[in-house]
């Protein structure tokens, strides 16, 4: 399924939804949290989903002990260190990992500027240590409304030079994108990158919104795109890259099951579709498992997934030489 000549990325991962069961039992018993048990299986109904939810933010509601166990900005530390190195365990050649600062600080009262800074010395460490290309991309949650996401904007700011692009994740139902046009000109004007959440909680109008409002370049998700033609027309003839989770979505109930999932119908229309995580830590599963099992699963042949391993890199959010230097990399590794 997976080319194991060609570079394999992931895209859509969030940081704080890859936080180890393990870290989590570390963390509260060093910090004597009141976890719901420190037995490990006993723990993981509580962090991992098990069965799908009845919709995005339930799904959400599994990031509490994620986030919850962040009681310093060494844990913040650490758990961005850990992301790369399990994606590295991976066969991950490159990462993109997002991050809310505002989510990651709330639990424990921290400065999210400082959350940002200590995420970034962990992500550097490890690309470091374990020889993996790792990218970060800020994420504003619209959840909590336009003016604390102004703040965490200021924060991951405080970081521009270590961060690629800025991401609108978080109730997309309930906060659109409309409210949040002058944190992405901000942004855009400060030499970042777009991609926006859009197109899964809510219709096309968000991913419209997401676009024209907010310059997304890429659509987190975008399940509800095949509603609109013209939609589809446009991100087609404009290149606009969509980063797919197929078992996030089908988890949280985004889509009834795998083979209703229209990644097949958005690759036979032309569109730059990848096939991404989104929160392994959430739905206990990893890069292997979304293109050797979720996929074929949907439809996809192995000639289609590795055009797809294919897009991702053409969409990554990295310069021509970049892309260049990770497949002579990965040519020389498989000599």
């Amino acid at each position: 399924m997976i080319d194991p000549n060609f570079p394999l990325l992931d895209l859509h991962r969030h940081l704080d939804g890859s936080v180890r069961l393990q870290t989590i039992l570390d963390l509260g018993r060093q910090h004597d949290l009141p976890l719901p048990s420190f037995e490990l299986e006993v723990l993981r109904p509580h962090v991992q989903v098990t069965e799908p939810q009845p919709g995005i933010m339930a799904f959400i509601e599994k990031f509490e002990w994620m986030v919850g166990i962040l009681v310093d900005y060494s844990a913040c530390r650490r758990v961005a260190f850990e992301s790369v190195k399990d994606a590295n365990k991976e066969g991950i050649d490159y990462i993109e990992l997002r991050f809310s600062p505002w989510f990651m600080a709330q639990a424990h009262d921290l400065d999210p500027g400082s959350v940002v800074a200590a995420v970034v010395e962990g992500v550097q460490q490890a690309s470091s240590d374990f020889g993996i290309f790792a990218n970060l991309i800020g994420i504003l949650s619209r959840t909590f409304g336009p003016e604390i996401a102004m703040h965490e904007l200021n924060a991951l700011l405080s970081q521009k030079d270590h961060i690629v692009a800025l991401d609108l994740a978080g109730d997309e139902a309930n906060f659109p994108g409309t409210l949040f046009v002058d944190h992405f000109r901000i942004a855009r004007e400060s030499g970042w990158k777009i991609t926006a959440h859009a197109g899964e909680a809510s219709g096309p109008e968000s991913i419209w919104q997401a676009i024209n409002g907010l310059g997304a370049v890429r659509i987190g998700h975008a399940t509800r795109a095949g509603e609109d033609p013209e939609l589809i027309a446009y991100m087609l003839e404009n290149r606009i890259g969509v980063e797919i989770n197929l078992t996030s979505n089908v988890q949280t109930s985004t889509v009834s099951d795998y083979v209703s999932h229209p990644i097949k119908h958005f690759y036979e229309s032309g569109l730059m579709v990848t096939i991404n995580t989104d929160d392994p830590g959430i739905s206990n599963i990893d890069i292997t498992h979304e293109f050797n099992l979720a996929a074929p699963a949907v439809g996809l042949s192995p000639e289609d997934i590795q055009v797809i391993q294919r897009n991702a890199l053409e969409i990554a959010f990295l310069s021509k030489t970049e892309k260049e230097f990770l497949i002579l990399n990965k040519l020389q590794l498989s000599e």
